[in-house]
């Protein structure tokens, strides 16, 4: 059971694939951006950024704990405790995270709406989904107060995802997650 919703995928032009999450977060804002877009954050539940340029036109470099990804970009959109946007090399592309104050009466609690675009094959779209999929269950439980200790991951969660968003495709039966 994940408390995550299934992103969901779009696929334009062949190889273009448009990832969305929406996801409600029982934390405040400032807390949710500090985890998206700080270098003290990212690490406990996504990657090692070194350096982030916390400014539009800013470098970055992304360096997965996870295995030996490492990607460099830009700072592609960025507006403090709203939005903050990398564009970087292959694999990833673009990655957007845009954070919203919950709905009314949810005090303190945040909406992120997660973006990733990037060209690729059908098997890397459904890898792509499983993996952020992942990593935000990972944000929500960094979030909780506990972070990823990145030296007992293992992939047995994201096998278990991308089975799932591969069944997803097919008519019947849809995920329930």
């Amino acid at each position: 059971m994940s408390e995550i919703p299934a992103g969901r995928s779009e696929t334009h032009e062949g190889d273009a694939h448009t990832l969305r999450y929406v996801v409600g977060l029982p934390h405040p804002m400032p807390l949710v951006w500090a985890a998206v877009a700080s270098p003290e954050g990212l690490p406990q539940w996504l990657c090692a950024a070194d350096p982030l340029e916390p400014r539009l036109g800013g470098r970055v470099t992304l360096r997965w704990l996870n295995g030996p990804t490492e990607v460099s970009g830009r700072v592609t959109a960025w507006d403090p405790e709203y939005v903050a946007e990398y564009t970087v090399d292959p694999p990833h592309g673009r990655i957007r995270f845009h954070l919203e104050p919950g709905p009314p009466g949810a005090t303190g609690s945040t909406v992120l709406r997660f973006t990733a675009e990037f060209h690729g094959t059908r098997e890397a779209r459904l890898d792509a989904l499983a993996g952020w999929h992942e990593h935000l269950e990972r944000l929500r439980l960094a979030l909780d107060g506990h972070p990823t200790d990145w030296r007992d991951w293992t992939d047995a969660r994201w096998r278990e995802l991308r089975e799932l968003y591969e069944r997803d495709e097919a008519p019947w039966p849809k995920w329930e997650p």
